[in-house]
């Protein structure tokens, strides 16, 4: 029997997957600023203007999406979609709000050999500049809110000395892993605060089903992989495990990716900067970076076909997460281990990213003293003017071909 949660705004007449597209699509096209900035745009026209949802619905969908590891954003609205139209309205969803970044990445990677290659322009040595300043100001944020006080701050810098001692893809999980761990038996966070029936339909049964085969795939994977030379296969797997495994933001996918793609010699350390600092420049999830490696990657699968394997791969763990999740959150957000577990794993994912701030982010981007001065304005425009990323991302473009040319 089909176990129905009802809320406030469970009386809002359903609607069809066309309108969910219609709306997403628009949001995919203008949504730039990152996860953050997403989660207040999708207030703005589902709680303010369409009345999808009340604020406390909405409040208690974005804790479980926080909750969650994968890109919250992103996870928010395949919710949305969900209680709007079904599982259509979730696939609707997520296409209208993945689909215009993913595509203009792909086109900026099919134009790098055009452009200079990725490594020999000047302007596309100012993306390397601009994804320091970006990556520290994420970093900053991210500590602020997810390692405030001395415990969690030591499990991020623990985490950080670990990973940069022992870079794997494998030291990363046990990383996470071991953050948790810790969570549980030296962080008390707060009991959670009251909220509200969340207005989507989600029998246990069918929560059951989506966490095994997340699971499943999730160890499974990787045997395959191991097993075979099959490139489709191994891609699917180092993908799938990034967008299983980012907790604490968007940017934390950068790490997990960069130790997927990089040493195997798949994605060159220049190609896949210059990637991440124009993702900046464009709206939507930062999970479609995923589009660009699939693109530009050496071996086969690339390309559009490559786009489209890495993109499918890295977001089926937001489907399977978020079906699976709903309908057992009511009792997993009482539970204070799980919560301090997860206080653990933040605070893990803010040292993988100090980590990353250094490796390869820092020493592949900053190499004179002028790409320093560059990085130095970029972070200023960020933090304290609160400049568009996309646009502080074109300015630094500028100014490394300055630079080069000076």
């Amino acid at each position: 029997m089909t176990e129905t949660t009802k809320g406030p705004a469970a009386s809002v007449a359903p609607g069809s997957w066309t309108e969910v597209l219609s709306v997403f699509l628009r949001l995919g096209l203008t949504s730039f600023g990152g996860p953050v900035a997403h989660l207040g745009y999708f207030r703005e026209e589902f709680v303010g203007k369409r009345r999808w949802l009340d604020d406390r619905a909405y409040a208690d969908l974005v804790a479980l999406c926080q909750f969650l590891p994968g890109p919250a954003s992103s996870q928010v609205g395949i919710a949305i979609g969900l209680s709007r139209a079904g599982y259509a309205g979730a696939l609707a969803a997520w296409t209208g709000f993945t689909l215009p970044s993913a595509i203009a990445l792909v086109i900026f990677a099919y134009g790098l050999d055009a452009l200079g290659g990725a490594g020999g322009s000047g302007w596309l040595h100012g993306l390397k500049v601009a994804a320091v300043a970006v990556v520290a100001q994420a970093l900053l944020g991210m500590m602020r809110s997810l390692a405030p006080d001395r415990e969690r701050a030591t499990v991020a810098a623990a985490a950080a000395a670990l990973v940069l001692a022992l870079p794997s893809a494998w030291a990363q999980v046990a990383v996470i892993v071991l953050g948790g761990i810790a969570g549980i038996f030296f962080l008390h966070p707060p009991p959670p605060t009251d909220h509200v029936s969340l207005p989507l339909n989600v029998s246990r049964r069918t929560g059951v089903v989506m966490l095994v085969i997340f699971f499943v795939l999730l160890t499974g994977l990787p045997l395959i992989a191991a097993g075979t030379s099959v490139q489709s296969v191994k891609l699917i797997d180092a993908f799938y495990r990034a967008g299983s495994l980012v907790f604490g933001g968007g940017h934390v996918v950068m790490p997990l990716l960069q130790e997927a793609v990089v040493p195997p010699g798949w994605v060159g350390k220049e190609a896949f900067l210059a990637g991440y600092g124009a993702v900046q420049a464009v709206p939507g999830p930062l999970f479609t970076f995923a589009a660009y490696l699939g693109a530009v990657m050496k071996p086969e699968p690339n390309g559009v076909a490559g786009a489209a394997l890495c993109l499918a791969a890295i977001f089926v763990p937001s489907f399977l997460l978020v079906v699976g999740a709903l309908p057992f959150w009511e009792s997993l957000r009482r539970r204070s281990a799980a919560q301090a577990g997860l206080a653990g794993v933040n605070a893990a994912v803010v040292g993988l990213l100090l980590a990353a701030l250094y490796d390869p982010v820092w020493t592949s981007g900053i190499t004179s003293p002028g790409d320093f001065a560059l990085a130095v304005g970029a972070f200023l425009l960020l933090f304290m003017w609160k400049m568009s990323p996309w646009l502080v991302v074109v300015l630094c473009a500028i100014g490394g071909a300055v630079i080069a040319a000076l």
